[in-house]
Formats: structure tokens, C-alpha cells, sequence
């Protein structure tokens, strides 16, 4: 007959066996993995808050803050920033990435309200007016070169998420121009819907930066006449101006 000594380990061995099973555990791929994954959500939930701060801080600051600036307004340290996003370009790269993101979804739901080609064209341009017109400084910050960085281009021209932003505008704004011109019209629709995001962006930064004015529009009014640009070209006022010299 066995003793009970022999049939149950001491509590000290099982102590010991249970700990070399948990770490057995622990080290397995799939901890790991778990492991892994708790930590990358975390850091992505962190890179979403210094984002957020940042967003606030420029906001704020003016589109020149630098990243001391920022890190200070969001109560943290410039190497935190400088550990997840590198430098100030890639801040510039990262917020542009969310804030272009949000612009892009609120043009397209615009468009979808839209009744005709016409509607879809200026739900857009409105909305990207709007969403510019909400901060300047954060438009500014992630669309425009920073001086004195190492950086000899613009940051998110550099990475392609403005480039990518009014790509996807270009293939928007694509579709109501079929619609209005007609399939036997590729010709111009090739060609028209990269020429009218130059005209957008161009007229809708020089308004944004314009003062304020009596003779300045305001955001309606200057959605309106990008719209009418891009539909009839500036050839009504050269009309009204021959008329007036008869």
C-alpha cells in the first residue's frame, strides 16, 4: 500500500508545478501572440489620443506650432511624439491621414443626398469648405510644408495621403460628370475632373486664408461659385461684361 505522502505531492511541489505549467503557458505562440496583440491595441489607442491632443493643440496654436508646443498642450513630453511618429512630418502625415479620412466620408455622403450632377458637385465642394473652414490651422498643419523641418517637401504630398485624398475626390467627382456629360464624353471626363480638383483647392485655400471682409463669401456663397465655375466656366460674366460695353 502507498502512503499518502506518495499519493499527494507537497505543497511546495505544487507550488513549483503549477508555476512551470503557467509559464509553459505564458511562452506557448498563442500568449504571445495574446500578449502581442493587448500591446499593439494599446499603442494604437495611444497614437489615436496624441493625435487627438495634437489636433486640439494645432487648433488652437496656429499651423507653425512646433512639437515642443504641441507636446505641452497635450501634457506629455516631445519625445513621445518624436518615439510614435518619428518627426514632425510624420505628425503631419498621421493627422492628415485621419482628418483627409473624415473630409472624404462627409463630401461622399454629401454627394449621395445629392438630387443631380449639379447638387453632387457643390454637396461636395461645400462640405470640403466647411470641414476646412472648421480649423484652418489644422488644414494648414497638414497640407502645407513646415519651415525649418529637414523635410525639403511638403509632408503629406510626401506620403501620399493628400495625393490619395483628392485621388479619391477626382473619381467622385467623375461620376456626376458622366452622368451630366454622357458615356460619349470620356474624352473631357478625363481630363475635366483632375483640372476641377486644381480649381477647388486652389480658390478654396486662397478663400480660406483670405480676411475677413464685406466683400469676402461666405462658405454658401463661395460653394456656389466653385460650382458654377467648374459647371459654366467664368463664360456668363464674360457675357454680362460684353453686354454692359454694347
Amino acid at each position: 500500500m502507498n502512503s499518502p505522502a506518495a499519493e499527494s505531492p507537497s505543497p511546495s511541489a505544487a507550488s513549483a508545478s503549477d508555476a512551470s505549467a503557467l509559464a509553459a503557458v505564458e511562452d506557448s505562440p498563442v500568449a504571445v501572440d495574446g500578449r502581442a496583440a493587448r500591446w499593439q491595441s494599446h499603442r494604437e489607442e495611444r497614437r489615436r489620443e496624441l493625435i487627438k491632443a495634437a489636433r486640439r493643440a494645432v487648433h488652437l496654436l496656429g499651423s507653425d506650432a512646433s512639437m515642443e508646443d504641441i507636446a505641452g498642450a497635450a501634457g506629455t513630453s516631445k519625445s513621445v511624439y518624436y518615439r510614435y511618429f518619428g518627426d514632425k512630418a510624420g505628425l503631419q502625415q498621421a493627422m492628415g491621414e485621419v482628418i483627409l479620412g473624415q473630409m472624404q466620408r462627409r463630401m461622399k455622403e454629401a454627394a449621395q443626398l445629392a438630387q443631380t450632377p449639379r447638387e453632387g458637385l457643390y454637396a461636395m465642394v461645400s462640405a470640403y469648405l466647411q470641414m476646412a473652414e472648421s480649423s484652418p490651422n489644422v488644414y494648414a498643419f497638414i497640407t502645407r510644408l513646415s519651415p525649418g523641418e529637414a523635410s525639403a517637401q511638403d509632408a503629406i504630398a510626401a506620403s501620399g495621403a493628400l495625393g490619395n485624398f483628392f485621388e479619391q475626390i477626382t473619381d467622385m467627382i467623375a461620376t456626376p460628370m458622366q452622368e451630366h456629360l454622357g458615356a460619349d464624353k470620356e474624352a473631357v471626363i478625363d481630363y475635366w475632373p483632375t483640372a476641377a480638383i486644381g480649381l477647388v483647392r486652389n480658390a478654396g485655400e486662397m478663400w480660406l486664408g483670405s480676411p475677413a471682409s464685406p466683400a469676402k463669401p461666405d462658405q454658401a456663397a463661395m460653394a456656389g461659385q466653385i460650382t458654377d465655375w467648374l459647371c459654366l466656366g467664368i463664360a456668363p460674366a464674360l457675357k454680362t461684361t460684353s453686354q454692359h460695353q454694347l
